[in-house]
């Protein structure tokens, strides 16, 4: 193989190292910046959902409020918007369950749901419910406290899904680091040895040749020089024996 070819061979294994490490890190935190916007949409919008709920339920809350007071029409009107509310918002969190305790949260809060929506169905005003808080503390008010605390609890649950996944994330990219890391310190070895190599089979031969032609010039001392590669270097010390045999032969002739 000619100079020109080991050095060139050098430098395309150096580059197809750095190439390689760069393709995988690039797929690895391609694929992780993928999940990220994945998990991060799925929980925010499930986040939202679930504050959207806890407003619609204080809403219904305040529509109960205003039935116990007597005023049917402006209760029911509320009641029915906030229940609209709630609903559409149960339905969007419910889309985007991946863990087994959202699961049964969301399981949880519609069937908790369903018992408090039960009771304030009923007619109020005009039976002895109107203006019966006590009524209202036993039956309803500690059904929406319970169905708001799981709610939250809902809620604290896709913030801790979200939280766990980024330290997964965070394993996850210093994996990915580890090719270019890896593929960094194999180029500085491959360097060294890549160097060590060119000195020996390049650097040093010339130094050789160097040193036997200044000898000759100015002691006289025979060129004699062992290359073991067969190579343009190889071509070139064997060109100068000849050229300097033949220059000593027709010297002493």
């Amino acid at each position: 193989m000619n100079i020109r070819l080991k050095i060139l061979s050098g430098f395309l294994i150096l580059v197809l190292m750095l190439l390689v490490a760069g393709v995988i890190s690039i797929y690895e935190f391609s694929k992780i910046s993928n999940k990220v916007d994945k998990i991060l949409n799925e929980n925010y919008v499930s986040i939202n959902a679930t504050k959207s709920m806890i407003t619609a339920l204080e809403r219904e809350d305040s529509g109960i409020l205003l039935l116990l007071l007597g005023s049917w029409d402006e209760g029911r009107k509320v009641l029915k918007k906030a229940d609209s509310a709630f609903i559409i918002n149960l339905s969007i969190a419910s889309r985007n369950l991946i863990d087994e305790k959202e699961i049964a949260l969301i399981k949880n809060i519609s069937k908790q749901y369903t018992e408090y929506k039960k009771i304030w169905k009923h007619p109020i005003v005009g039976t002895k419910k109107e203006h019966n808080f006590e009524w209202y503390n036993k039956n309803l008010h500690h059904r929406f406290l319970m169905l708001s605390n799981s709610i939250q609890e809902l809620t604290m649950t896709n913030q801790n899904i979200i939280l766990n996944y980024a330290k997964h994330l965070k394993d996850k990219a210093q994996r990915a680091v580890m090719p270019g890391i890896i593929a960094i310190v194999s180029a500085l070895l491959f360097s060294f040895i890549f160097s060590f190599f060119i000195h020996f089979y390049i650097a040093n031969p010339i130094s050789k040749i160097t040193k036997r032609i200044n000898d000759f010039i100015l002691y006289k001392t025979p060129f004699e020089i062992n290359i073991d590669t067969k190579d343009e270097i190889k071509s070139l010390a064997d060109s100068i024996k000849e050229l300097i045999s033949g220059y000593s032969k027709n010297a002493i002739k």
